[in-house]
């Protein structure tokens, strides 16, 4: 098992997790913990650069149309698509078997053989808490009654959104936990 929690991470609705690259180093880095697991797993990635790889950690016949959706949603947000303040963007899904990588590529490059999956994905999630760590993770993927507030792409940085933020459940919260599990980019909340 890999050490998860030195990437961007989060649990799907029905308890699987999700992993992805921090950076372009750490998308290689991911990816080569994962082959060598010899395993092949669900993995995910924006259509354009500037995106994390993405990993559903469970066999692929385990893998329901639900967890791949939660999966597509937090690899956008945390793509270079929030950052630009992008409603939508699209990711493409294959598997771990399809990829390789030659030494000649870019670091945080990886080329996909065969048929590669496409999806839309709105760019929206909220705070909750998972193994007791602040995340932002998609709507879909905890219940509604243990979502603290909702986030989306906005003009305000998210240190200074989290620092001016008026929601009261949110200002109980460690503001550094918060600023971590953000998306690179501005934010803006909403009440949950």
């Amino acid at each position: 098992m890999i050490n998860y929690k030195k990437y961007k991470w989060f649990y799907t609705k029905s308890g699987k997790l999700v992993v992805g690259g921090k950076s372009a180093e750490s998308n290689d880095t991911l990816l080569r913990e994962l082959k060598l697991t010899r395993k092949d797993y669900v993995v995910m990635h924006t259509k354009t650069p500037g995106s994390p790889f993405c990993a559903i950690i469970s066999d692929i016949s385990d893998v329901t149309a639900k967890d791949i959706e939660e999966c597509a949603i937090f690899t956008g947000c945390f793509s270079r698509a929030w950052k630009e303040g992008k409603k939508n963007v699209e990711v493409d899904i294959f598997n771990l078997s399809q990829l390789s990588k030659n030494k000649l590529m870019k670091i945080g490059t990886w080329q996909v053989h065969g048929k590669i999956i496409k999806t839309d994905v709105a760019l929206e999630l909220v705070i909750v808490f998972q193994e007791k760590i602040v995340r932002a993770v998609p709507i879909s993927s905890s219940d509604k009654d243990k979502i603290i507030a909702y986030v989306r792409p906005g003009n305000i940085d998210k240190v200074e959104a989290v620092a001016l933020v008026k929601i009261s459940a949110l200002n109980k919260l460690n503001k550094e936990q918060i600023i971590a599990a953000l998306p690179a980019g501005g934010a803006k909340f909403e009440r949950a």
